[in-house]
């Protein structure tokens, strides 16, 4: 999810919001894509084919153009952890997919943004006026609608997409501060080449040969994330912050659609109140940070 941009020159709104839909498409088929090949393989493995695809994806369009100087970070510490919070992101986010349907562990993710709003003041010291306050309480309000006692989701399980959604939290902080030092090009870069050296140092425990199938399905995986990636960095290019930030909430209808044409789930009713109350906080948290 992108951070805040220069607004001078956003004067093509019609092709910003056509690229972050297409963008939380793209992202949304990752998702499923993940949640099936999770099936037949280990999430390790799965993991490592996102990460190496995206890297070798990467280095093709960047190092011709830039060298390795796309990989010099004025705060390569920094870029370290920021990687790792994205690892454990996916980690725990793969995981979640196996026990929760995708359009509510999509849903759950989507805290990340409101916990931004809440994290921001002890962390970098923003003020965070009474609306964005209330608009965080009703982000987690929504949560516990989606996984109420008694609910099909309230198992432990539910943890998982909850811990993916505060590591999401921390690299997003972690993105606003070393946008002042680092490129987006090279902190994107950096993340997917120090991700695929830590997940290929693990994948030898928990390899399985894929078949051809499942081969094209991850690269597939890998180009679905880069691409997304790419189409998000170059709609906020087109468009402001504010205009394109409610049409990142359609990752969720995305979810919810591939999930009941690829797994047969469908959420209840209680779950498409809770997920409703999510993006309305969301949407409402980043309307205040806008006024202020």
């Amino acid at each position: 999810m992108a951070l805040s941009t220069p607004l001078s020159g956003v004067n093509h709104p019609l092709k910003g919001i056509l690229l972050i839909v297409v963008a939380t498409f793209l992202f949304s088929s990752h998702d499923a894509l993940s949640k099936y090949l999770a099936g037949f393989y280990p999430i390790v493995m799965v993991v490592w084919a996102r990460y190496v695809v995206h890297t070798l994806l990467m280095a093709g369009i960047f190092l011709p153009q830039s060298g390795l100087r796309v990989l010099r970070s004025k705060r390569p510490g920094l870029q370290v952890v920021r990687a790792l919070c994205l690892l454990g992101t996916s980690l725990f986010f793969t995981t979640a997919l196996q026990f929760i349907p995708l359009a509510e562990a999509t849903a759950v993710n989507f805290l990340a943004p409101i916990l931004v709003t809440a994290l921001s003041v002890p962390l970098l010291g923003e003020h965070v006026t009474r609306g964005q306050w209330l608009a965080v309480i009703c982000g987690f309000v929504g949560v516990l609608i989606i996984v109420h006692p008694g609910g099909e989701l309230f198992t432990p399980a539910v943890l998982l997409p909850l811990c993916s959604a505060l590591l999401f939290c921390f690299y997003q902080l972690l993105t606003r501060i070393l946008s002042q030092y680092d490129s987006p090009t090279t902190s994107n870069f950096f993340a997917g080449l120090c991700n695929t050296l830590a997940m290929s140092a693990l994948v030898p425990f928990f390899w399985h040969v894929p078949s051809l199938g499942h081969g094209v399905l991850m690269l597939a995986l890998g180009t679905c994330g880069m691409t997304a990636h790419l189409l998000l960095t170059k709609a906020f290019r087109f468009a402001a912050p504010a205009l394109l930030a409610p049409f990142g909430y359609c990752q969720i209808v995305f979810a919810g659609l591939l999930g009941w044409l690829v797994f047969a789930d469908s959420p209840n009713l209680t779950t498409v109140i809770g997920i409703g109350v999510i993006c309305l906080s969301g949407l409402a948290a980043a309307w205040q940070q806008r006024r202020s």
